[in-house]
């Protein structure tokens, strides 16, 4: 089977230097935004600057860098999905020397009950996507190493979570209802686009991830629907939290 024939053991051809030359060393703590509406209101609301550049045949991605806490900080509105996320972590690091990352979006509920009203810390993910298998062995799940610290975190302030697994998908128009139901039985309780991978990413390289979700979309109702997705997506509420983490790291 493919999910066998991946190599994460022999050296790649090339790496980030390849393109960017020299390793950067800017920040610590990198903060990952799937939202445009957040990066905006961070750029009205804080002094951002430019502190690196992804390039791309897609054209360029900013890397700023802010004082937040005594510390310098970097922001990234990150690509969507497992694999540009992944590579987003990987190009991140070799530019500004950022080895923790505060991951933050939105995610399907599969199990309204327990996630409504509530941030979602998962614990582990399954791995639906393709990214992950290059930089760990074949499994079904990729454990997250730093879940239990996020947890300690938010109890101590009182914020509304839940604990559980997830699945990550790399195609989000195949989110079936077989699928769902599979999902379901083991306890899943959203389904997300980039976790896993970016999980094995940082796993694979020694960077520490600290995740953490807001359900939207609802997967578990007779009839599928969109919900909260707006609000999970872009509410300020999900950068207040990832600010305050990453006093904390």
């Amino acid at each position: 089977m493919i999910i066998h024939s991946f190599d994460d053991k022999s050296e790649p051809l090339m790496g980030p230097g390849s393109f960017y030359g020299p390793q950067g060393r800017l920040c610590d703590v990198c903060i990952l935004t799937f939202s445009h509406v957040i990066l905006s209101e961070m750029k009205r609301l804080l002094p951002l600057r430019v502190g690196a550049v992804m390039g791309g045949v897609d054209g360029e991605k900013s890397i700023y860098l802010f004082e937040y806490g005594g510390k310098t900080l970097a922001v990234c509105l990150s690509g969507v999905g497992a694999a540009l996320a992944g590579t987003n972590v990987v190009e991140i690091n070799w530019l500004t020397g950022a080895r923790k990352f505060i991951m933050f979006g939105s995610a399907g509920s599969l199990n309204q009950t327990a996630t409504a009203g509530k941030y979602l810390l998962p614990t582990r993910a399954y791995r639906d996507e393709g990214m992950s298998y290059h930089y760990a062995p074949p499994a079904d799940y990729i454990s997250i190493p730093n879940a239990d610290k996020l947890e300690a975190f938010f109890r101590a302030r009182g914020l509304p979570y839940v604990t559980g697994p997830v699945w990550t998908t790399d195609a989000f128009y195949r989110e079936t209802r077989d699928q769902v139901r599979a999902r379901q039985a083991e306890g899943c309780l959203a389904v997300e686009m980039e976790l896993a991978g970016v999980q094995a990413v940082c796993d694979f390289h020694g960077f520490a991830l600290y995740d953490f979700l807001v359900t939207g979309d609802v997967l578990d109702a007779p009839v599928y629907e969109v919900g909260e997705l707006q609000s999970a997506n872009h509410d300020m509420d999900k950068l207040r939290i990832a600010l305050e983490l990453a006093g904390t790291l």
